[in-house]
């Protein structure tokens, strides 16, 4: 018999995850203690962007997790709106991007940060007669809004190299043209983007990296996107939560050790468009380094920047605090090592 997509998948997982101090065995029968999980239904977001490629491929392995219905709800702006939709309890789990989560944290929603997942998604695009962050001042950043995530995590660069980015930075926002077409069309100075965006202002030769999330300190060193869910949700399903986070760094893990069979799975399933963008992600993005990172240092350093940039008023530790839930995480590390 030829194994399916599942399979291999599943298989791919197995061997991604097995640390090197246990065995299988030993990994296995710590899951079967784990009692069955609360409820069987998980609803996650569908969102733009191959980035978040391990919520595209966890839906076998929450299968095998014991969630017998996975439900992928449509948002067309992701963001922001996404966050609040989780807080509103539309949708349980998501994976978002670190920044701008804490402005939510902040502003009261109910989330809770569970993991980190990936390093450096992010590349800021600029004019090739600018050469650093410091240089954007006094030129034009396109945004979808301000409070996006193009618009916080470029305000976290300028903070860093002294900038005040409400005031030395003109942001352009348009209603009816993507900034993206903005930049290609040589409209605004600066641009951020995540896969496939960066690949496709490449093979457009629009513009240069200035800043690569995945190579530059210090933002190599801190997480880009995070798991995050709906705090209600994991409060009454502990055991649910877990299992998610657990299938959650495994899709993580399939993104390293199976690349071809993601990039595949994901175009297959209608998450992605080029199969050539998916494979180009996959070698940029880090997916390796969610043993080796803390999520705390992650919140430490943006919730610093932010406040700084005047976008938040809470204290990192009072961020932590109230937005974040780290059980499930270290539980997880135990089994699957590191």
């Amino acid at each position: 018999m030829h194994p399916n997509r599942r399979d291999l998948l599943l298989a791919g997982c197995c061997a991604a995850s097995t640390p090197l101090l246990w065995s299988t065995t030993t990994r296995l029968r710590a899951e079967e203690l784990d009692p069955p999980p609360e409820t069987t239904t998980i609803r996650l977001a569908k969102l733009p962007g191959i980035c978040i490629a391990p919520q595209y491929v966890v839906s076998d392995l929450l299968n095998a997790e014991g969630f017998t219905n996975v439900v992928y709800v449509q948002s067309s702006t992701g963001g922001v709106e996404v966050t609040k939709a989780v807080a509103n309890g539309d949708i349980d789990f998501t994976m978002n991007f670190s920044g701008p989560l804490l402005l939510e944290v902040d502003r009261g929603l109910s989330i809770t940060l569970l993991a980190g997942i990936h390093v450096g998604c992010f590349e800021l695009f600029a004019k090739k007669d600018i050469r650093s962050v410091a240089d954007l001042k006094g030129r034009t950043a396109g945004v979808q809004a301000v409070g996006t995530s193009p618009h916080v995590f470029i305000s976290a660069m300028a903070t860093l190299v002294g900038l005040d980015p409400a005031k030395d930075i003109e942001w352009v926002t348009s209603a009816s043209v993507k900034p993206i077409e903005l930049f290609a069309e040589g409209k605004i100075d600066a641009f951020l983007g995540f896969p496939p965006e960066p690949q496709r202002l490449r093979s457009q030769n629009a513009g240069h990296v200035i800043v690569n999330s995945a190579q530059d300190r210090p933002w190599s060193q801190y997480f880009c996107c995070m798991l995050v869910g709906n705090r209600e949700f994991v409060r009454r399903n502990p055991i649910a939560t877990k299992r998610l986070v657990r299938a959650m760094l495994r899709a993580t893990d399939l993104c390293v050790s199976e690349p071809a069979v993601v990039a595949q799975r994901i175009v297959d399933s209608g998450f992605a468009v080029r199969h050539d963008y998916a494979v180009q992600t996959f070698a940029d993005v880090p997916y390796n380094r969610w043993r080796e990172y803390d999520p705390e240092d992650t919140i430490r350093f943006y919730a610093l920047r932010l406040r700084e940039a005047g976008m938040i008023k809470s204290s990192p530790a009072k961020i932590i605090a109230d937005g974040a839930d780290w059980r499930f995480l270290n539980e997880v590390r135990r089994e699957l090592g590191g």
